[in-house]
């Protein structure tokens, strides 16, 4: 079965993400373009996972949770899993080592968290675009220790990607790498590539993707495709016609 996945989806909870970006908003907007697959991955923090979950299931489209995390070294990283509960734990653990720097709305963006009704349930009062004190190898043991995907963002690109930081990529056991453009700018021998929309507009949604072959749109079918290298990535919009 081929299967069409978004991996890379920001909500009203990430500082850069437009308020439009409710869970509930992404999950009609990702229906209606025919995903599979679609992952919410905020700017360190989990918070909207609930209500993503909720609006999914009500959608009946398949989700995955996660984080993009920003590592010490200033890397943005994918952090996947297959349910809420361990989004939510890598978020408690994303929160006790950062930065505690004040978040201010007229300079960062709204940094708000909601219920399934879109409801405002509270804002985050520390700033979610910094950097963590994670390294990129520590924040990959810790995901792999919780058995999640790590994907380092955007690798192709001038800020906060694994070259534009570090000039190279490090032989790590990645799950994947995601570009954005294609063929990639860099040789990666081994290694699995990804695309994703980014998205932080509604109408983005599914603009890059990910089609993979599996049984079931489920976080263990995603990973056995990534295992055996079966994904492609897909850098133009989704044909909805």
């Amino acid at each position: 079965m081929r299967l069409i996945a978004d991996l890379h989806i920001h909500s009203c909870l990430s500082p850069c993400g437009d308020l439009s970006m409710s869970p509930r908003r992404i999950a009609k907007e990702a229906t209606r373009k025919g995903l599979s697959l679609i992952a919410l991955t905020d700017h360190n923090s989990a918070l909207n996972c609930p209500a993503f979950a909720d609006a999914c299931r009500r959608e009946g489209i398949s989700a995955l949770f996660g984080i993009e995390v920003t590592t010490v070294e200033e890397i943005h990283v994918l952090a996947l899993f297959p349910t809420v509960e361990q989004a939510l734990e890598l978020s408690d653990e994303i929160s006790r080592n950062m930065p505690r720097v004040v978040y201010d709305p007229d300079r960062h963006g709204d940094q708000v968290y909601v219920n399934e009704n879109e409801e405002i349930l509270g804002e985050v009062d520390i700033y979610l675009g910094v950097g963590t004190h994670f390294s990129l190898d520590g924040l990959l043991s810790i995901v792999r220790s919780m058995e999640g995907l790590f994907i380092p963002s955007h690798i192709d690109r001038p800020v906060n990607s694994l070259l534009s930081q570090l000039g190279r990529i490090p032989e790590l056991p990645y799950s994947a790498l995601e570009v954005t453009r294609w063929p990639p700018l860099v040789s990666a021998p081994n290694q699995v590539f990804v695309s994703n929309s980014d998205s932080h507009i509604p109408e983005l949604i599914g603009t890059r993707y990910t089609s993979f072959e599996g049984d079931s749109p489920s976080f263990n079918s995603l990973r056995k495709a990534l295992q055996e290298g079966k994904v492609v990535p897909s850098l133009s919009a989704i044909d909805v016609g």
